[in-house]
């Protein structure tokens, strides 16, 4: 089955990637200039800011050669050069954006995070801001055969899958599933995220479930303790202590100690693994997770 893609596809990203150092683990490009989104701008998809993420394997050395072919990117900032900037870049989500940048008659803003960072998020959740946007769709524009980047993508995926599992009933549709996981990196009650959330999380998932599918099929197959009738659009999963105990352990190691915070008394200073067990007994298991969900990160972002 053929995919829908904006106009603005491969060929245009790739063009806006020759402005820049190629020196690059990953480049991806997201958002609503990227993949349609229903709701008020939906008409607008190209006019819309066009979003970019690169991976460094050196942020001193690519900002050096940034600023050498982009310096009009740059902020104030560009006057302290790029051992400065990637310092700056470390703090937060660990993510530094250039933005409102005039690129090929469109305006984008670009993030450059340390592959080591990124890998980090991937694995483990600390700001789950890079990695959050790695669990929805998106448009890789080049990635090299680091293997351990390979593998923590894949990670990453498979960890949202199980947190959206402990998060959900025994029975739910295909699409409850995917809006799970598209609303992991935004707040809100998991019961019934309401508001602006929910309204941005069904935009997203929506108009994009096949490039949802395209993510998760493998890993949903895959899976032992899902029944997966991809042909009704339906998921069967273990809601029991054990089943959930299981998905527990398997969760990131941020969100595992977050949980464990929770539900520890201070100073009692119990094992992770009875800490969990313990949760996965509790008929609010869902609810502890979800309080446990990583919290909006702050982000080195300037203006040029």
């Amino acid at each position: 089955m053929a995919l829908p893609v904006l106009s603005s596809s491969g060929v245009k990203f790739r063009r806006v990637l020759a402005h820049f150092p190629q020196e690059l683990s990953l480049a991806f490009a997201y958002g609503s200039g990227v993949f349609r989104q229903d709701g008020a701008s939906a008409g607008h998809s190209e006019n819309n800011m066009l979003d970019f993420v690169f991976a460094v394997d050196d942020s001193v050395t690519w900002h050096m050669m940034n600023l050498l072919k982009n310096k009009s990117h740059y902020s104030f900032l560009k006057v302290f050069g790029p051992k400065q900037i990637s310092n700056i870049q470390s703090y937060g989500a660990g993510i530094y954006y250039n933005t409102l940048v005039p690129c090929n008659g469109r305006i984008i803003k670009y993030g450059v995070i340390s592959t080591d960072a990124l890998i980090d998020d991937l694995l483990h959740w600390k700001t789950l801001y890079v990695a959050g946007r790695l669990q929805k769709p998106v448009k890789i524009l080049t990635q090299n055969e680091n293997g351990k980047l390979q593998a923590a993508l894949v990670s990453n995926l498979k960890s949202a899958v199980t947190a959206a599992f402990l998060m959900l009933p025994e029975s739910f549709s295909e699409e409850d599933l995917y809006m799970q996981i598209a609303g992991l990196s935004y707040s809100g009650d998991f019961r019934m995220i309401i508001g602006e959330d929910r309204s941005k999380v069904q935009n997203i998932v929506k108009p994009n479930v096949p490039y949802f599918q395209k993510l998760y099929s493998n890993i949903l197959q895959d899976c032992p303790q899902v029944v997966y009738k991809h042909h009704l659009g339906r998921l069967e999963i273990d809601k029991s202590p054990e089943g959930q105990f299981t998905q527990l352990m398997a969760l990131p190691r941020s969100l595992q100690q977050k949980i464990t915070s929770l539900v520890d008394p201070p100073g009692k200073n119990r094992d992770v693994e009875e800490i969990l067990l313990q949760v996965a007994h509790d008929p609010d298991c869902g609810l502890v997770v979800h309080q446990g969900k990583p919290r909006s990160t702050s982000l080195i972002t300037f203006k040029t």
